[in-house]
């Protein structure tokens, strides 16, 4: 079954805030095919819906870091409203308050991407455990090549003359 909307757009919508993957209002109306004030609106109707831990309404200060990223084209863009953040469980509500074919498509197309995402970041995880612990091994290994070198030019360099013979003098 072919994905309502490519997979790639919907990841490109995912940005991480407050040490969350979340999904920015404004990009899901844009979704779902609804404009930006009636998703809004579905939301405050349901407010007991959407806990803190589901979305959260961006401060001016993370507005003006996503304006700088390019991730909106400018404050104007907004409407003269901050805009609210979703979760992927804030995602998956917008569900049971938007009632549409296509909510319900959208949905299962972000959750899957939001999974995608899980999984390499899972992987990248594991890569730099990897990684480090390579290189942990390297530096010891260096270490251990530069004892050996500087035991072999102690053994190359000529021998040094003694001072004073051995023995009695006459």
């Amino acid at each position: 079954m072919k994905a309502i909307i490519p997979q790639e757009i919907i990841e490109k919508k995912i940005f991480m805030i407050h040490g969350q993957k979340v999904m920015i209002d404004k990009d899901l109306a844009y979704l779902y095919q609804v404009k930006p004030i009636a998703l809004r609106q579905q939301v405050k109707r349901n407010k007991e819906r959407f806990p803190d831990d589901f979305m959260f309404q961006l401060t001016k200060k993370e507005v003006e870091i996503l304006v700088s990223q390019n991730v909106i084209p400018s404050r104007r863009s907004l409407g003269g409203y901050m805009p609210y953040a979703f979760t992927e469980q804030g995602v998956a509500m917008l569900s049971g308050v938007l009632h549409s074919k296509r909510a319900i498509q959208v949905n299962i197309a972000v959750m899957r991407a939001f999974v995608k995402l899980r999984q390499i970041l899972s992987t990248h995880k594991k890569l730099a455990y990897k990684l480090n612990e390579l290189e942990k091994k390297i530096q010891k290994h260096d270490i251990e090549i530069k004892s050996i070198f500087e035991a072999i030019r102690q053994l190359m360099a000529p021998p040094q003359k003694p001072k004073h013979k051995i023995g009695f003098r006459v």
